[in-house]
């Protein structure tokens, strides 16, 4: 992919499906390059083909529709395992060729109790992808949950993603990755993005802050938070080298803001904080594209 313009690597932010023309509308003209179009559990009553020429026309050639995202419990929910399969058939109409998600939980069993039922239903959901030319994208966030009692998403850890790729062999399975859910695990991102690049499918933008005085003064039990998801260039992870790791391992994607954490940065102040990491990941980028004299 030309780097004309950074087409290789696009910075954007994500959006819900539902209504997604009217919202891109009214933040394109902020400059974002790209979107993830999400939705929560299911995909409802909503037409992909009609709603992706309703985005289209309204992004036009200014920006890309980058994945698609189902976020629920396909492991114990048939009818989001089902729409999983929907979406899958459905992302082209976007232009795009990625969806992700939550590889969901049974939450009465610990992650690698969880092997079985993930190889039965992504077993399955790969076979369409692949058919497909689709990539899967798996969000990393815990949800709350833990090893012995995982919540929504077994896919929050290391350990349970080297499990899930043993589990549905080949290279349809990756990552929806972010520095965020490493740091809340106090997983270095930046060895963990060496080692998982070429399992990373899509990149949230989002970042984390750790109190490092809190954590030698209270440790991780004291039921008080020691971390706090943050916007990128308000947190702790220098994506400079984040976005040089992905660049020199040959990623062409987005990187695409995942808002509304941020515990200073929301409500009145939630786009002011978007634009902000927008401009800031766009200069770890390397700034405006300069083309080489002839």
């Amino acid at each position: 992919m030309s780097r004309t313009q950074h087409q290789d690597l696009r910075i954007g932010t994500l959006a819900g499906l539902s209504g997604a023309p009217d919202y891109l509308r009214q933040v394109l003209p902020h400059g974002f390059e790209s979107f993830e179009l999400t939705m929560w559990q299911y995909l409802g009553d909503i037409n992909l083909e009609e709603t992706a020429k309703a985005v289209k026309d309204v992004i036009g050639d200014k920006a890309i529709i980058s994945s698609l995202g189902i976020y629920g419990n396909p492991l114990t929910d048939e009818k989001t395992a089902e729409d999983w399969k929907k979406v899958i058939r459905g992302v082209k109409h976007f232009g795009a060729s990625i969806v992700c998600g939550f590889a969901g939980a049974q939450e009465d069993r610990p992650v690698d109790e969880n092997m079985p039922r993930f190889k039965e239903v992504f077993g399955e959901i790969a076979k369409v992808a692949e058919g497909e030319g689709v990539k899967i994208a798996f969000e990393n966030c815990d949800m709350g949950g833990s090893w012995n009692r995982p919540a929504w998403n077994i896919a929050h850890s290391p350990r349970a993603w080297d499990m899930m790729f043993n589990e549905v062999p080949g290279d349809t399975l990756g990552l929806e990755w972010e520095p965020c859910h490493q740091m809340v695990s106090f997983v270095d991102p930046i060895a963990n993005l060496r080692k998982y690049v070429k399992r990373v499918y899509h990149v949230h933008g989002k970042d984390a802050t750790v109190d490092k005085d809190m954590v030698r003064e209270l440790g991780t039990r004291s039921g008080v938070n020691v971390v706090w998801h943050r916007t990128p260039g308000f947190g702790d992870t220098n994506w400079h080298d984040v976005i040089t790791i992905l660049r020199r391992e040959g990623y062409t994607g987005t990187i695409d803001i995942e808002g509304w954490h941020d515990p200073v940065y929301r409500d009145d102040l939630e786009m002011t904080g978007q634009v902000y990491a927008l401009n800031y990941l766009k200069a770890c980028r390397g700034g405006p594209f300069v083309e080489n004299p002839k």
